[in-house]
């Protein structure tokens, strides 16, 4: 039977980053297990030499047989040739185990930022995500790696110096072992404050990123205002916060590798001299070649100890891109769909019965008692003030956000029971600014369903009055350019219209379609919504009057409350709030 896997954020908890870590690598500890073996065979003649290197030594001195000296060379050769081979195997088994391990982070950033409510991506920048999925995951990646492959020489090199040095020389073993202890008491000395400045560096990185992610956004606003030195002025207090943060860390992992340096060099320098005083005064009877021997292990063991103890500042870094992931993986302010009404057939009735609803931030709700009752097919148009409440209705019909009191039903069924993902395949939303992406025509027009034959494309951008500034592009496979930029803001507008057409949604959301829009660019575009809007319940939020008055009915709201419902010509004759809107 074949196991399930958990995914990795149900899971993830980056208040332990530690037993985040290994359990990230558990699928992988056979791969793991494979590469620290092939490791520990490739790295052996680092070990080993120092003491074939003594046996030379003492065969010259001792003017033994030629024949040995040969015997020595070629198992020289032997274990320097094979590091070819079974470095080939390391570097394909760590790799496999890391990029795995990549690669299921990634994925399931990118599923979690897909849960979250539509509230947590607006309360959180997109440049800081971006850096947890980019940056974050790289830390997490790089520090692996470095951790391993320095961690497996050291700890290598450590275990058959000290073997062969209890077996050669035994005397000398208690020397090697004091250099333990004192790296033990340097980690701990200085892990304290590497936290904090790791910390420290990586939220002046993500404000950074959220930083220059917002100024690429505003560049035609700063640019059309010249507020160039503005926003170069706000970039740089930025990075000179990343400046100052990133000098503190590398003045204290500095000052943390020197030290580790100086201490082994002078013990180091000790055992040379003792080794030699105690050949010279025969005093363990040690030949000239364990002298070499001895002096090559302990250059070996406080090198090893120093890269074990240089090792802190890369693992705090890649633990403190464990804990800034959890602040994704781990939010629980998620859309939750499973287990709840599957929803395959819309006809389109919406009903709010006494809605209310507050941001988290806000000293007042944002809609208050919202009752109002749609029909299938009708087309209600919300007109207010700014704050008056009409883009949060628009959210809940969606389903980016749920009533805090109150319910909303759907053909009679309550929205909080029901899997939004399947009542979105019934709906489609068509915003101020057109959402498209760098691809082709083809590809954002059938966004979701690329299967679609082309026939079927054509026909819905002719419907949505594309067709021709398509053809004269080139056709479906023209390429729009990033985020549409070679298209004017109607045309963008029309390819909106013609993705929502293909949906053929029951259920219509049209947020300022028009607003942005010159008069010729308006009349196309709005002839394009009036097809796209024939026989679906469409919610229409528009301040120009052409747009709304069309509509079924229109509710008028202030302060999160309708106040008005009515179609144009009866709202204008009732002199209420609407025909002031309309002066």
């Amino acid at each position: 039977m074949t196991r399930t896997r958990t995914p990795v954020e149900e899971w993830y908890d980056g208040t332990h980053p530690v037993r985040t870590t290994v359990r990230l690598f558990s699928d992988q500890r056979w791969r793991i297990l494979g590469a620290a073996l092939a490791y520990a065979v490739k790295h052996s003649p680092v070990w080993v030499m120092p003491v074939l290197t003594a046996e030379v030594i003492d065969i010259v001195v001792e003017e033994r047989p030629l024949s040995e000296l040969w015997f020595v060379a070629a198992f020289m050769t032997v274990i320097i040739a094979q590091n070819l081979p079974l470095t080939a195997v390391y570097v394909r088994f760590l790799s496999h185990s890391v990029r795995t391990v990549e690669t299921n982070l990634r994925m399931s950033l990118a599923r979690r930022l897909q849960e979250l409510s539509i509230g947590y991506h607006r309360r959180t920048s997109a440049g800081v995500l971006q850096a947890k999925i980019v940056r974050d995951v790289e830390n997490v990646v790089e520090s692996s790696r470095q951790t391993f492959d320095s961690s497996m020489g050291a700890i290598t090199t450590l275990a058959g110096a000290l073997v062969l040095t209890a077996v050669r020389t035994p005397e000398f073993l208690p020397v090697f072992l004091l250099a333990v202890p004192a790296s033990a008491a340097l980690v701990v000395t200085m892990r304290k404050r590497m936290v904090s400045r790791n910390a420290d560096f990586r939220r002046q990185v993500e404000a950074m990123s959220a930083r220059v992610s917002e100024m690429t956004h505003l560049i035609p606003i700063t640019r059309a205002h010249a507020l160039e030195h503005r926003e170069l002025d706000r970039l740089d207090s930025t990075l000179l916060g990343v400046r100052e943060a990133g000098i503190r860390l590398d003045v204290l992992n500095g000052r943390f590798g020197a030290l580790a340096w100086i201490t082994f060099q002078l013990l180091s320098v000790a055992c040379l001299v003792g080794a030699a005083w105690a050949a010279y005064t025969g005093l363990f009877d040690l030949t000239p070649g364990d002298v070499v021997m001895l002096s090559a292990y302990f250059v070996q063991l406080t090198g090893s100890v120093t890269v074990l103890m240089t090792l802190a500042p890369i693992i705090t870094k890649g633990l403190e891109s464990i804990r800034s992931m959890g602040d994704v993986l781990s939010e629980q302010d998620l859309e939750r769909n499973e287990g709840k009404e599957q929803v395959t057939e819309v006809r389109g009735a919406v009903r709010f019965e006494h809605v209310a609803f507050r941001y988290d931030d806000a000293t007042a709700p944002a809609i208050e008692d919202l009752t109002l009752d749609v029909r299938a097919g009708e087309t209600i148009a919300l007109v207010g003030p700014s704050g008056s409440g009409k883009s949060t209705v628009l959210n809940m019909v969606i389903g980016f956000l749920a009533p805090t009191s109150g319910r909303i039903l759907v053909d009679g069924h309550d929205m909080a029971g029901l899997d939004l993902r399947t009542y979105r395949r019934h709906l489609a939303v068509v915003p101020q600014e057109s959402l498209l992406f760098e691809g082709t025509v083809r590809d954002n027009v059938t966004y979701g369903d690329h299967d679609l034959p082309d026939d079927v494309v054509r026909t819905a951008l002719d419907d949505a009055n594309a067709l021709g500034f398509v053809d004269e592009m080139g056709g479906l496979d023209a390429v729009i350019g990033e985020r549409g930029s070679r298209l004017s803001g109607g045309q963008r507008q029309r390819i909106a219209i013609a993705r929502a057409l293909i949906r053929n949604p029951r259920v219509l959301v049209l947020d300022e379609a028009t607003s942005a829009l010159d008069a010729t660019s308006e009349r196309l575009v709005q002839g394009a919504l009036e097809r796209l809007m024939a026989g679906r319940t469409t919610f229409v939020v528009a301040h120009r009057l052409s747009t709304i008055r069309g509509a079924d009915r229109i509710a008028v709201m202030e302060a999160g409350r309708v106040v008005e419902v009515g179609s144009h010509g009866e709202l204008v004759a009732a002199g209420g709030a609407y025909a002031t809107l309309q002066t």
